[in-house]
C-alpha cells in the first residue's frame, strides 16, 4: 500500500504542476510521494481530529518538506526548480504563505476526500459481511 500511495502523491502533485505551471521536475515529484505517505500515516493517530486541524497541519508538514527541499536542490545544488524571492513573506525564496495558504487548501481537500473514501469503503464492507 505504501508504493501505491506514494505513486499516487508522485503522480497527482506532478499533474497539477503541469495544470497550473506547464512543467514539474522529477524531484516534485519525489516530494509529492513522500509528502501524501507522510499525511497517510499520521491520519490513523489523528483521525478524530477536525478536517480544518488536519488540513493546517498538513500544510505546515508541506512548507517543511518543501523547505528542505528547496535548500537542496535549489540553494545547495543550484537547480533552481522554483523560486518564490518575489512574493510577500518568503523564507531564502522557499517557502512563503501563499504557497502555505495553497498547500492547506490541496490538504482540505485530501481529507474531505478521504473521510468520503473511508464511508464507502466502511459501506462496501458492511454490505459484503
Amino acid at each position: 500500500m505504501n508504493v501505491i500511495i506514494f505513486l499516487i502523491g508522485s503522480l497527482g502533485y506532478g499533474a497539477l504542476e503541469l495544470l497550473f505551471r506547464g512543467y514539474t521536475h522529477w524531484t516534485m515529484m519525489l516530494t509529492g510521494g513522500a509528502c501524501l505517505l507522510t499525511l497517510y500515516y499520521l491520519e490513523r493517530p489523528f483521525h478524530e481530529t477536525p478536517i480544518l486541524i488536519k488540513a493546517a497541519g498538513g500544510a505546515l508538514i508541506i512548507t517543511l518538506y518543501e523547505f528542505s527541499v528547496g535548500l537542496i536542490v535549489n540553494l545547495w545544488y543550484g537547480w533552481n526548480v522554483w523560486n518564490y524571492s518575489l512574493l510577500p513573506g518568503n523564507i531564502l525564496g522557499q517557502i512563503c504563505p501563499l504557497f502555505t495558504l495553497l498547500w492547506f487548501l490541496l490538504c482540505l481537500t485530501l481529507a474531505f476526500v478521504s473521510k468520503g473514501l473511508k464511508k464507502v469503503s466502511a459501506k462496501a464492507e458492511h454490505s459484503s459481511t
